[in-house]
């Protein structure tokens, strides 16, 4: 049974539009995202995210609708499944609100629209058509039902009636605007292409009958005017308001005038083609275009006498590719795109300037793991975070391409490094002055030496020789400062309390019979350290030094760590190295208040451990880090100093040390440092683990300046530097313009660097000139190192990073691509070609092998050292023998082959119709045999393929091009050969978005893991997914809590879960996703009111809700 979970949520916008939702005095921009609606508010300092929701469904189109009764607007929005609805906004609850929904306005009998839906509403407010079918415009009527006593039940929307039209492939559509005096009636321009591919412009005029009881009415579109002589570039059209009326054609060559009461037409030439892809109306005679090429233009009519003498075009600047634009006001005006980063942009006299980016990854083409979080040694799989992965994708196309690092985590900027230093132990930040607000200087410990950093306003640092009268020739275990303008230093050696003014000592402790002191630690008022291991002894900060107390904990064993909480004066807390115990001690008497064994293994034991606020009106956390990499926490009790409430969680494999970054209102956050550096912080009342760029960190300290506020200093295994971390988990998002589509990426962790395919697109004069390369880029600064440019008309299609069999019995790294022309002669001539490629000492590229083959080589993979090619309609192995490839099988396909997945010696196979199948590939069994490829299963259904992974023993993930998942099963134990040949679906469901790749990924399985990942899936939405495999135990709760959520939780538009997520192609619909897991709904738990949550785990079985919320926040750290 399988889970899906988003890691990174879809950016491309291909709708957008300006309405007064959130407030009649407010316009806000709405923003598509596949299956999410974020509301933008403008202010001064641009776009600012109001309010996101998730929907169910893919949003296909959006409208603004005003009624007379209600101040501010509603959102019609349509959706990939025929699912239409209306929303609002709640001003109360602040949030959407559904009006009114149209459940279902599919047309079984009619063929799905050839270009994008369409939705307009017509100037007189009221009619809306939807173009959705060919052939096919549907009509709702808007109505105003008098007045009522709520704008809500003013509202109403008349039911849908369908209008026949001959015209078939149209590529744009609008309502004209009416004229004062002459038909009244509604007149849709429609641009098509007919049967003999010539460009026509058609005028009709709406004719609705509105029907009885029961009855929809009846709608009709008749013609008024036809042109079929238009140009064959024209795209679009656009609606001219008063005084001109009429419309204009945006054509590649030309944009016309059309005068529809006349039958006029103006056509004036452009002075250099455009392939013009969207536009916005600024006013009644100005409008801003955009091209396929990234270009915006202003198009202004000039008019005398309210009649169209002509127009004037010109080019304002460069933005991303648009496919929708949003004028807001005042010269500003949003470019969304799918291709490239949305954008903030001013119009102004000498052009457009981008005042703000919308980070997009859409389409991700291809994407590679640049690593792991270097797991080898890891043992609980059930702990995996996507946060210890770095995907890199290759996004956006031609001047949008780029590559994109992705990593989900706690982010890390750095502001400056300090220099290269090795060997810190611990860094601490002090105040130079008692009365200073932040703190201005570093400490930075070494084991046999300590050395100061004191930093100015002006983000100058010196390095103190001397500071304060501090022991800089000794590593420091501790120092802070304490009360009356003192500086406390903790060495291994002694303790002493420095004057910050004068730097003199103004008292000094040292331990009996010379022992050393191992931990430290301090609030205000006391300092508690241990002396020979085994003994505590408690300082009285006050009281210069005294010995407020002493206690030997011999029959406990070593003592391990020690912390002294600010947020308790009376107590400390105590770790043991034998009995794996920690201690509550009350801190003026050392006795011991509650004692607690974590664990019975002598060898897991306490490293670390702090007692702070992490989340708001609860009790304080003690946090306790094991030595296995596991971290436990507990509540404590202020009253009775008990611990309860008890949760364990693995961060890594090796001990993890805390540091206490504060934040604001009393609460802190944890960073904890290990292999997988975390940031454990609070929020909506749990406790969330979340990965840190920071990779390499040693030791951490806060050091909140007036020159960095709120930083952090970090110590690494070679330099000390100053950086900002996130308070919070976000999706970090690194971005390398490529300025050309980087088709294919491949990363070699050996030569630590990455092989990308690209296409770069130019205009050559009037001509558009394709070329494709291959380029080597560092993986720190993704500088081009080296590239190799390809032949005219041939493209990268495929490549990667292969260990190849090199005939001498090595093997050897090197880069594989694949190519294809864009145009072949004839049939027999080369249509493609294979290229191996070493990387040189220099780091430059280097063609060591390459052949011709007859087809498009569409996905490579390796197979025991050998190469496979995917060409159309064959699948072969080639083997490597020194400058040549030979040919040593090959496999006919169905049709074309799409995809590969290699799992030892099986080869899955994507095929572009015929979903896939699967072949075992053997080497010859004695002298003078030959090499097989023999197919041993095969899915027996028709499924346009895009990508398939192998996830599981005999068990295949594919996703096709209609948005569906499904995961594939061989009949291992089926009685007969058919049967066992037979790939079963086991489980599917649908995406809603076209997956392009699916990447494998190995993380061990441990037995108590609720769900496995195994693979990742980049859309060409922008999202990145997790898919992972459920654990038998946990399938059946799992399914039995998805059933009970999604009948709790309502989306906008009312829509049923099970129809969002049931599988559906053109072939066959279900009625509900089978045997799959959306983690994004099983999350939604946490967020449910704590009486639903009850009502859910009654529903599901599970008496205690408190463990269902640990295995959903298990669920949720996973991704």
């Amino acid at each position: 049974m399988a889970y899906l979970a988003p890691i990174h949520r879809p950016s491309s916008v291909r709708n957008a539009l300006k309405i007064r939702l959130l407030s009649p005095d407010e316009e806000s921009l709405v923003v598509a995202k596949a299956n999410r609606l974020e509301i933008y508010s403008l202010l001064n300092d641009g776009l600012v995210l109001a309010h996101t929701r998730a929907l169910y469904g893919k949003v296909t189109m959006l409208e603004r609708l005003q009624f007379a009764q209600s101040p501010t607007e509603y959102l019609f929005v349509g959706t990939d499944r025929y699912m239409f609805f209306l929303l609002s906004w709640d001003h109360e609850l602040q949030q959407l609100r559904t009006q009114k929904t149209y459940v279902d306005q599919a047309d079984k009998t009619s063929r799905d629209s050839q270009t994008q839906d369409g939705c307009h509403v017509d100037p007189t407010k009221q009619y809306m058509a939807l173009q959705l079918f060919d052939g096919v415009i549907t009509i709702l009527p808007l109505l105003s039902k008098g007045k009522k006593k709520t704008a809500s039940e003013a509202l109403s929307l008349g039911e849908s009636v369908p209008a026949r039209i001959t015209e078939f492939f149209v590529r744009s559509s609008g309502f004209l605007y009416p004229r004062e005096g002459i038909d009244a009636r509604p007149r849709l321009a429609i641009l098509y292409e007919d049967n003999h591919q010539r460009i026509c412009l058609s005028l009709k005029n709406l004719d609705y009958t509105a029907g009885g009881a029961g009855d929809p009415g009846s709608a009709s579109l008749d013609d008024v005017t036809a042109r079929d002589d238009l140009e064959l570039g024209a795209s679009h059209l656009i609606p001219v308001p008063a005084p001109a009326y009429g419309l204009l054609v945006l054509s590649e060559s030309s944009i016309t005038y059309f005068d529809d009461i006349h039958g006029e037409a103006l056509i004036e030439p452009l002075k250099e083609p455009a392939i013009f892809v969207t536009w916005t109306a600024i006013d009644a005679q100005r409008w801003l275009l955009a091209d396929d090429y990234g270009r915006l233009y202003f198009l202004m009519l000039i008019l005398e006498d309210h009649e169209v003498k002509g127009w004037k075009l010109d080019l304002l600047g460069i933005a991303s590719r648009a496919s929708t634009l949003v004028y807001l006001d005042n010269g500003l005006v949003f470019v969304g795109s799918h291709q490239g980063d949305s954008q903030l942009v001013r119009i102004q006299e000498d052009g457009a300037e981008i005042l703000q980016s919308l980070a997009n990854v859409a389409p991700i083409l291809d994407f590679t793991i640049m690593d792991m979080g270097n797991r080898s040694g890891e043992t609980h799989a059930n702990e995996y975070s996507s946060g210890q992965a770095r995907i890199v994708t290759g996004s956006g196309a031609f001047q949008d391409g780029s590559l994109r690092s992705i990593r989900s985590g706690v982010g890390m900027e750095d502001q400056g490094v300090l220099g290269e230093m090795a060997h810190i132990s611990d860094l601490f930040s002090l105040r130079s002055s008692g009365n200073m607000a932040q703190s201005d200087t570093l400490v930075a410990a070494f084991v046999n030496e300590t050395r100061v950093f004191q930093f100015t306003t002006s983000y100058e640092v010196e390095e103190r020789e001397e500071f304060a009268g501090m022991a800089l020739t000794e590593g420091t275990i501790h120092a802070a400062n304490v009360r009356g303008n003192r500086l406390l230093q903790v060495t291994s050696s002694r303790v002493r309390i420095l004057d910050l003014d004068s730097g003199m000592v103004t008292a000094e402790w040292s331990p009996q019979d010379a022992r050393s002191i191992t931990v430290a630690s301090a609030n205000e008022d006391h300092l508690v350290i241990s002396s020979g291991g085994s003994e505590l002894i408690a300082l009285d900060l006050t009281q210069d030094l005294q010995v407020v107390t002493r206690r030997n904990f011999a029959k406990e064993g070593q003592i391990a760590c020690l912390h002294v909480p600010t947020i308790r004066q009376d107590i400390c807390i105590a770790g043991f190295w034998q009995s794996g115990a920690v201690a509550i001690i009350r801190l003026s008497t050392l006795e011991t208040l509650q004692r607690v064994v974590i664990t019975e293994d002598t060898v897991n034991v306490p490293r670390s451990l702090i007692l702070t606020q992490l989340i708001a009106n609860e009790p304080p956390t003690l946090l306790i880090a094991m030595a296995n990499g596991e971290v436990v926490t507990f509540s404590l009790d202020a009253v009775g100093n008990i611990l309860s409430r008890r949760k364990a969680t693995i961060l890594g494999t090796q001990g993890a040390t805390f540091k206490i970054l504060p934040r604001k209102n009393g609460l802190s956050n944890v960073f904890a440092i290990c292999e997988h550096s975390s940031l454990i912080y609070g929020s909506e009342g749990r406790i969330v683990y979340a990965a840190v760029t920071a990779e390499e960190a040693s030791c951490v300290c806060a050091f909140d300046s007036e020159a960095y506020p709120g930083a952090v200093a970090i110590a690494t295994e070679s330099d000390l530097r100053i950086a900002l971390v996130d308070t919070e988990r976000t999706t970090h998002v690194q971005t390398l313009k490529v300025n050309e589509t980087v088709r294919r990426v491949a990363y070699s962790s050996k030569v630590k660097a990455f092989g990308i395919g690209t296409i770069a697109r130019k205009l050559e004069g009037n001509y558009e000139a394709v070329h494709s390369s291959y380029k080597l880029c560092d993986e720190v600064l993704f500088k081009e190192l080296d590239r190799i440019k390809f032949e005219n008309e041939e493209l990268v299609e495929s490549c990667i990073r292969a260990d190849l069999y090199d005939g001498a019995g090595e093997f050897i790294e090197r880069f594989v691509v694949g190519t294809a022309y864009m145009d072949a002669p004839n049939q027999d001539s080369v249509r493609g070609r294979i290229f191996v490629i070493a990387v040189t000492p220099e780091r430059k590229l280097k063609i060591v092998a390459r052949i011709n083959v007859m087809g498009a080589c569409r996905a490579l993979g390796v197979i025991d050292g050998n190469i496979v090619a995917a060409l159309v309609k064959t699948v072969v192995v080639y083997s490597l023998n020194g400058p040549d490839l030979t040919k040593l099988v090959t496999y006919r396909t169905s049709t074309a082959p799409i995809a590969l997945s290699i799992s030892g010696n099986q080869i899955a196979i994507a095929d572009l119709m015929k979903s896939v199948s699967v072949v075992t590939y053997s080497r010859p069994t004695h002298a003078g045999g030959s090499h097989s490829l023999v197919e041993v299963a095969r899915h027996f259904a028709t499924a346009w393929s895009t990508a398939v992974c192998h996830v599981d023993d005999h068990t295949w993930l594919e996703s096709d091009a209609e948005g569906n998942l499904m995961v594939l099963a061989q009949n291992v134990a089926g009685v007969s050969a058919d049967d066992r040949r037979r790939l079963d679906v086991v489980g599917e469901m649908r995406l809603g978005e076209m997956v392009n790749k699916i990447q494998k990924v190995d993380v061990e399985e441990s037995g108590n893991a609720v769900v496995v990942p195994k693979a990742f899936m980049g859309t060409v939405d922008g999202s990145i997914y997790l898919f992972a495999l459920i654990a038998p135990s946990k399938q059946d709760l799992l399914m039995r809590l998805q059933q009970a959520i999604a009948s709790r939780v309502q989306s906008p538009g009312n829509v049923p879960f099970n129809t969002y997520r049931a599988f559906k192609n053109s072939v066959r619909e279900a009625e509900e996703p089978f045997r799959f897991v959306d983690g994004e709904l099983i999350e939604k738990f946490l967020d449910c009111p704590g009486t639903m949550q009850e009502g859910i785990c009654e529903e599901v079985g599970m008496v205690d809700v408190e463990e269902m919320r640990t295995m959903v926040e298990s669920l949720r750290r996973i991704h």
